[in-house]
């Protein structure tokens, strides 16, 4: 086992500190109270206001954050610039942050893509990405990870309606596309074994499809998983559960049921910036307590046989 410490070690410490919610910083502009949108001289600083109000109100409760760049990239510029000061914001707080960029290039393209998301001002402590050009798609990120304990979630199995049009189809070897995925990811993991037994690069496995979930965990032991599906796309607290290990092993997304939580609030019809982030807050507790519970459950119903 590597004496580095790797992020995922960082993660793994977060997750077992604060539980294992994600908060997905997917900002789009409609989400934001009304007066802190028309109060601002753009959308991009309403924007910007309301990350830094969530990432204040969040930061204890989250082991990291997660920051989808097509809802900076609509923006323009501007957004662009609000999307490395909410980098910069999470990192300079001692918080983790998950570039949710899903890069998928090969050669010299994904090293530059590295340089640019691993560096500077758009730095950040992982990334997405998308394996289906091969591994060596993945190859130019490692050097990130070895000199500076840098990692990523490949994306295997996903949690939209269209992951059967490709993730499922049947090799001629046998299994699944997204098996294949998990083989060749916790390969690569065996390389780069953290202090915690868990590989410094992860996979992306949607929690939408829970008949699957207790084998997934147990066929790719060393992988540790990025969770999406919770909530607005379907997946509960128990499906989510059953893709930990021991309440750990994995962050669980959630974007719009906490970024939008102030709108299910009969009492802040147009809330004040801290006043959201306080029911987002409270949302991400709500969520981080339902997962533990179900982990709790599903550990007991392993004990007695009745899983």
């Amino acid at each position: 086992m590597d004496n580095k410490q790797y992020n995922i070690d960082k993660l793994y410490e977060a997750v077992a500190e604060k539980g294992p919610v994600c908060v997905g910083l997917d900002t789009a502009v409609e989400y934001i109270p009304a007066s802190a949108r028309h109060g601002a001289a753009r959308d991009a600083d309403a924007v910007l206001a309301y990350n830094r109000a969530l990432i204040e109100a969040c930061g204890d409760v989250a082991a990291c954050f997660k920051t989808q760049i097509a809802y900076y990239e609509e923006l323009g510029l501007a957004g662009l610039e609000v999307y490395a000061k909410t980098l910069k914001f999470i990192r300079e707080r001692g918080g983790l942050v998950i570039a949710d960029i899903k890069r998928g290039d090969i050669a010299d393209t994904a090293a530059r893509y590295a340089r640019a998301h691993f560096e500077g001002e758009f730095e950040a402590d992982f990334v997405t990405l998308s394996p289906y050009m091969g591994m060596d798609s993945i190859e130019p990120w490692l050097a990130y990870m070895e000199t500076k304990g840098k990692g990523a979630f490949v994306l295997m199995r996903t949690s939209n309606k269209g992951m059967r049009d490709f993730e499922y189809l049947r090799l001629q070897t046998g299994g699944r596309l997204y098996d294949a995925v998990g083989d060749k990811l916790a390969a690569l993991a065996e390389r780069y074994i953290g202090r915690y037994a868990y590989g410094a690069f992860g996979a992306v496995l949607g929690c939408t499809e829970r008949e699957e979930a207790a084998m997934i965990r147990e066929q790719w032991k060393t992988l540790f998983f990025l969770i999406p599906g919770y909530g607005a796309q379907g997946g509960a607290a128990d499906d989510a559960a059953l893709l930990l290990r021991d309440g750990n092993g994995g962050v669980v997304n959630a974007s719009r049921s906490i970024l939008k939580a102030w709108m299910n609030c009969a009492s802040a019809a147009d809330p004040s910036l801290e006043q959201a982030a306080s029911v987002a807050r409270d949302a991400a507790i709500k969520m981080r307590d339902a997962i533990r519970a179900a982990v709790t459950r599903t550990s007991k119903a392993a004990e007695t046989g009745t899983a």
